[in-house]
């Protein structure tokens, strides 16, 4: 059974959706989760209740990771709440944007890029003094960095831009005893694929797909759980496809 009992854990875009779940999954393995915030704060207190509820310990963090020092400054304030010690970071919170080739503009080109891609880059660098050895990172990839799906080319490419992040970081940071891996989900029942409310777009998804039904949260948080623990400690430098069998 995967324990993460002593370890301290923090989980970007952990209000709602896989960063919900993740942290919770991470929590009841045992981990000190700090909940990371863009907006809705209420949604990321509720998850601290939670989790408080269930003899867990948790902390709500707020940061606006699209700003150029929302990394900085997020890292500064999880520096203050678990002193030297950081074991698990679990890079999940992105943006995504449906638009043809000829709509997608530059602003939302760099925000995508600044979301997706900058802030895990920087929040790695300023968390590396107190990630330790036996320390884990999780990146957030996607279906689509490998496989084209639908009008989504600029948020593909910084999905694809995450997957060589992390070949790039489990190289550097192998030699820490750190590992760095991605999981890459297909479509997933949240906020960010609300095209699956439509029964066109559920058939859509499931036709896509071996196994037929829309994935949850949890499905992709208990893979999450499994990176950041032990029983993976064997396991670096990969993207592991957590999508039902889409685009086989």
């Amino acid at each position: 059974m995967t324990t993460l009992s002593g370890k301290t854990a923090l989980v970007t875009g952990a209000s709602r959706g896989i960063g919900r779940a993740g942290a919770l999954a991470l929590a009841k393995a045992g981990a000190q989760v700090l909940v990371h915030y863009g907006r809705g704060a209420a949604e990321a207190e509720a998850v601290v209740r939670e989790i408080r509820a269930a003899g867990g310990r948790a902390d709500a963090v707020a940061t606006d990771l699209a700003a150029p020092d929302g990394a900085h400054k997020l890292a500064a304030q999880v520096r203050r709440i678990v002193g030297d010690r950081l074991d698990i970071l679990v890079a999940n919170a992105g943006i995504s944007k449906t638009a043809r080739l000829e709509d997608t503009t530059v602003e939302d080109f760099d925000t995508l890029f600044a979301v997706n891609v900058r802030a895990p880059f920087f929040l790695v660098q300023q968390l590396l003094p107190i990630l330790g050895s036996g320390g884990s990172v999780v990146l957030l990839s996607s279906l689509a960095a490998h496989a084209a799906v639908g009008a989504l080319a600029a948020y593909a490419a910084s999905k694809g831009a995450l997957d060589t992040l992390v070949r790039h970081f489990a190289l550097i940071l192998g030699e820490r005893g750190i590992r760095v891996n991605a999981v890459a989900p297909g479509i997933v029942e949240t906020g960010i694929s609300n095209f699956t409310k439509t029964e066109a777009g559920r058939d859509a998804a499931l036709g896509m797909q071996a196994l037929k039904r829309l994935a949850q949260p949890d499905d992709i948080a208990g893979v999450i759980a499994f990176l950041a623990s032990d029983e993976a400690r064997w396991i670096t430098g990969d993207t592991i496809r957590v999508d039902g069998g889409s685009k086989l």
